[in-house]
């Protein structure tokens, strides 16, 4: 998927954003801790995010996971804590593809309906719909009770008495009985709440292998034990029980890779996800986020992704893959249209932020994934990662902006914000199942900073402290610049390690680069010091002035992210020389206006 301008992805944890409830017991329910509604996202809520930048928004937690709350007058089985990680649940345990969170609705009967309004709603605001599929594993006690007609179960036609067949969906150890983890470090389901549900056992005979992988039939505390592993067509010895791209298949269109399985058996776990995903699209989603794609065969990517494209071509497909040595095959073999950058282009700023780290490390990460820069996602925070004001991270939400604007403006790939970034929430709140600086994906629980922005509803950031508001109107300049600019959809160059060499009082606090489109020119300088400002005289060498077919003279140049910095772009002998003065943590995006 190629995008003709920069696009940017809200992340939202749906179960969050709208609740209002401060109460934030540890464990709490949801009478005592409250929760938000599909509802909660109105045509307001939906026009203020678009309003901060956004183009796409990813709902995560929107299907059917198991959540430890009584709906059994609705048909839906209780979930047995023993298995199930907190009390709103994992949404990354799905039990049922073919409903939603019933957590996530004012009439639990009509929770699909109150969806399909929201994707109506969201796409009237001017946005696209991207939720998240889960191929890798499934909740351990995966049940749909509202799926189509004709359509089977995960592991209702498995072959229970083998650890393995092509067709199985599970991996089994048979005559092993499954058990429960053995808990350490003072844990305990709910937090020691006296349950009937909690007894220390859950019927699973056979046992099946769990999410992770591991093949215990006791997995350990720290394993994925609330998920079962899919089984893909793998063998436990890693045969592939399926056929194998052709090489030379990475240059392919999704067109060519889709009629290539046309006439090809593939494994019964493929068609089941294959149909989850077109399930999803016909009801008029626009996207998905693939959690841990790597532990899933790139071949079934390929069938996966070229039968969606082959729906619609313009589908926005969004993997988690932390493996460097694997980012070419998942996209090129995969048709993966764009990648998480953790691993290189995230840690490596969050090093910069914590001081272990410096400038100099980022332009060989851009040097690295040149080839395909567009296809990798940049972000400072997901529901998975700690928060930057947490103490964990920066401690200040204020020393995440330089590399905020490093993350939005480097690559012609989609910038991600997490719901609450934008005004500095710091996830301090224990909510119980797992530790605080990291917005709780587990329990019933409010967000406060955000909720300061909500501000019961009107969604104008009524009580939100000077601090916040600033920041979130940094952020809002910032993504709108982003999402007009066509420089950042053309060419990159490093300036920085000229400017190590040939500029005075230039440092490894300090980053810049420059951007350019035939019709826009940008030099970007962010400070990652806290607590220095620096001047300096920074050099555009000669080979960009002449990419620029700038000749000698004065040129205007302006901020674009508040209109009041402006500096003089000086060349002379096809070298470019422009005076910087950059408070501490500051970014300017200084445009080349006019030649004076």
């Amino acid at each position: 998927m190629v995008l003709k301008r920069k696009a940017v992805i809200y992340h939202v944890f749906t179960r969050l954003f709208g609740n209002t409830n401060t109460s934030n017991k540890p464990w709490g329910t949801l009478e005592e801790n409250g929760v938000g509604k599909f509802n909660d996202f109105t045509a307001k809520a939906l026009t203020e995010i678009k309003k901060l930048g956004v183009t796409h928004i990813w709902f995560t937690g929107v299907p059917h996971h198991a959540v430890i709350r009584d709906y059994t007058k609705y048909g839906i089985l209780n979930d047995d804590p023993d298995i199930v990680k907190g009390r709103a649940g994992s949404p990354y345990a799905v039990k049922d593809y073919y409903n939603v969170n019933p957590d996530l609705a004012v009439h639990v009967e009509n929770r699909l309906a109150e969806f399909q309004e929201l994707i109506k709603r969201t796409h009237q605001a001017g946005l696209k719909v991207i939720i998240d599929i889960v191929p890798n594993h499934v909740a351990r006690n995966y049940k749909s009770i509202t799926k189509p007609k004709g359509v089977r179960d995960f592991g209702e036609d498995d072959d229970t008495t083998v650890v393995y067949h092509k067709n199985n969906n599970f991996y089994y150890n048979p005559q092993e009985a499954f058990k429960i983890p053995i808990w350490h470090n003072h844990y305990t389901p709910l937090g020691g709440e006296l349950n009937p549900l909690i007894n220390g056992k859950y019927i699973e005979n056979p046992a099946k292998w769990t999410g992770n992988g591991s093949r215990l039939s006791q997995p350990a505390m720290n394993d994925w034990y609330e998920t079962v592993k899919v089984n893909y067509g793998v063998s436990p010895e890693g045969r592939k029980d399926f056929n194998t791209l052709p090489d030379g298949f990475e240059n392919e269109d999704y067109q060519t890779h889709f009629n290539f399985w046309s006439d090809k058996t593939v494994p019964n776990s493929w068609l089941k996800f294959k149909d989850i995903a077109l399930y999803w699209l016909a009801m008029g989603v626009d996207g998905f986020r693939y959690d841990m794609a790597e532990m899933v065969p790139v071949e079934f990517w390929s069938y996966m992704n070229s039968a969606v494209k082959m729906k619609n071509p313009n589908a926005f497909l969004l993997a988690e893959v932390y493996n460097p040595s694997l980012y070419r095959t998942y996209i090129k073999q995969g048709k993966m249209d764009y990648l998480y950058d953790k691993v290189q282009l995230y840690d490596t700023l969050k090093g910069v932020i914590q001081g272990h780290a410096n400038t100099g490390d980022i332009p060989p990460i851009f040097d690295n994934l040149q080839d395909i820069e567009h296809h990798m996602l940049h972000f400072l925070e997901n529901h998975d990662e700690q928060r930057i004001a947490s103490p964990q991270f920066a401690g200040n939400a204020i020393k995440g902006k330089p590399a905020m604007v490093v993350s939005a403006t480097s690559s012609t790939a989609p910038t991600m914000v997490y719901f609450g970034q934008e005004v500095g929430e710091d996830a301090s709140e224990n909510a119980g199942f797992g530790a605080p600086s990291r917005t709780s994906i587990f329990d019933y629980v409010g967000v406060p900073a955000h909720q300061r922005w909500f501000n019961n509803k009107k969604c104008d950031g009524g009580q939100l402290t000077h601090q916040e508001k600033t920041l979130r109107e940094f952020y809002k300049n910032l993504l709108n610049f982003t999402v007009g600019s066509s420089a950042l959809m053309g060419e990159y160059q490093d300036v920085h390690r000229f400017n190590q060499h040939h500029t005075e009082y230039y440092n490894n606090k300090v980053l810049s680069f420059v951007r350019w489109s035939p019709n826009e020119k940008l030099i970007i300088i962010s400070n990652f010091d806290s607590f220095d400002a620096f001047g300096f005289e920074l050099k555009i060498p000669q080979d960009v002035i002449a990419k620029w077919n700038f000749s000698n003279g004065q040129y205007q140049t302006k901020d674009q992210l508040y209109n009041t910095y402006s500096s003089i772009l000086k060349v002379e002998n096809g070298l470019g020389v422009i005076r910087i003065d950059i408070k501490p943590l500051e970014s300017v995006i200084l445009k080349v206006i006019s030649k004076i």
